[in-house]
């Protein structure tokens, strides 16, 4: 079983139950998922099984669109609703500058990681570091929002929709606005609607999963490795090329005009199927060569 799960998680459990769970219903276990979701978050998991594991590292560098909630005037120690509260204060601004503050986020954003995540320093998770009180300093990541698309404002509740780059929280998000408003704030809670090109209109529950596993017919649901790259340009090898290509050798590209060097294509056989994903590549000559970066067979 080779393919892509776009699967629904429920709150309360972690990615990594996810996949544990995924691996007992398929009984393999090459499954990898495509980037971490809270705990207590729901909604697209993006699970890769047997040779589409290949393709994780490129899943993750995709974009995400959230819809989360924002409690004003109370923050936590872990920025969402799962913490311990340290500060309450009075919600004095007006929707139009809530909006206001909010719009001002769009953009290049210099976004301070949260202790409690699951980033790596000296080898500790700063979440456990968390717990047990210590608080290290922490280096600025540089993040792109978007879009934020104010969806309700309720007293001191804000729904909004978040498109954002990879490596974005949404909590901290909450926590700076908050911030910015004078007020403070953290997230209520989190839905992520799409990861790439994966939508939560077309994602599927643990219990469908597990339903379609029994009946047989879980594989007609996986979607295609190439999914991920389908905005790469691509080409189709003759049965020559394709030999010389799997073999790790390179293949001269005559459509000089339509790729450019350093540039990622997605390699197809004659037959259709999906091969890899190639590289193009200058050699000695000038001459342009489609190489193997990634081999999907």
């Amino acid at each position: 079983m080779n393919g892509i799960l776009n699967v629904l998680k429920p709150p309360g459990m972690t990615s990594f139950d996810v996949v544990a769970y995924l691996r007992g219903i398929l009984k393999m276990k090459k499954i990898g998922h495509t980037g971490t979701l809270d705990p207590g978050a729901a909604g697209v998991l993006p699970v890769c099984a047997g040779k589409a594991t290949k393709a994780i590292e490129y899943l993750t560098d995709k974009d995400k669109v959230y819809r989360a909630e924002l409690l004003l005037g109370i923050s936590t120690d872990t920025q969402d609703s799962y913490g311990k509260v340290i500060s309450e204060k009075e919600v004095k601004a007006s929707c139009d500058e809530i909006e206001r503050v909010m719009k001002s986020f769009e953009g290049d954003y210099s976004q301070l990681p949260p202790m409690y995540s699951a980033i790596k320093i000296d080898g500790k998770k700063l979440y456990e570091l968390a717990r047990s009180g210590i608080e290290v300093e922490r280096s600025p990541r540089n993040v792109k929002i978007h879009f934020i698309d104010i969806l309700s404002i309720n007293g001191n509740r804000v729904v909004f929709d978040v498109g954002c780059s990879k490596g974005t929280y949404i909590r901290t998000l909450c926590s700076d606005i908050g911030d910015r408003l004078g007020c403070g704030g953290h997230m209520a809670f989190l839905v992520r609607m799409k990861a790439g090109s994966f939508d939560i209109k077309n994602a599927l529950t643990l219990e469908q999963i597990k339903d379609m596993a029994r009946e047989g017919t879980l594989e007609k649901n996986l979607t295609c490795i190439d999914r991920v790259f389908e905005d790469y340009d691509r080409i189709c090898l003759n049965e020559k090329d394709k030999k010389r290509f799997l073999n790790g050798g390179f293949v001269g590209l005559e459509m000089r005009g339509k790729f450019t060097s350093a540039q990622k294509i997605r390699v197809y056989g004659q037959d259709g199927a999906f091969l890899a994903l190639g590289e193009t590549v200058l050699d000695r000559t000038g001459q342009l060569n489609l190489k193997v970066d990634k081999l999907f067979v």
